[in-house]
């Protein structure tokens, strides 16, 4: 398979994808049961994806380093209510300095 045809495949799946999404009848998005997973779903997905990320060391095992630092500086800033800016940022910053200081 070339990279084309992969890159073909992969746009004509997500326009399929898309026109499922908008295929869907408006009675059904109207339950109550809908909306509501609607409006979970985007957190939980990003949730996951941040754990994924922050402790999948792509070995199948729970990895613990320097991104575990950021995460948890990140999240003690958004507990001081900090703007979304300044709580990347702090995350940044305490990444890097736990990988300065040998974490």
């Amino acid at each position: 398979m070339t990279v084309w045809l992969a890159i073909g495949l992969t746009a004509a799946g997500c326009y399929l994808v898309k026109l499922l999404g908008l295929s869907v009848p408006a009675e059904m998005l109207e339950k109550p049961l809908v909306r509501r997973l609607a409006v979970l779903l985007p957190v939980a997905l990003l949730a996951a994806l941040t754990a994924l990320q922050t402790f999948g060391g792509g070995t199948g095992e729970l990895t613990v380093d320097a991104r575990a630092v950021g995460l948890a500086a990140a999240a003690v800033a958004l507990l001081l209510r900090a703007p979304f800016l300044l709580v990347i940022a702090v995350a940044v910053v305490g990444t890097a300095a736990a990988r300065a200081f040998g974490g």
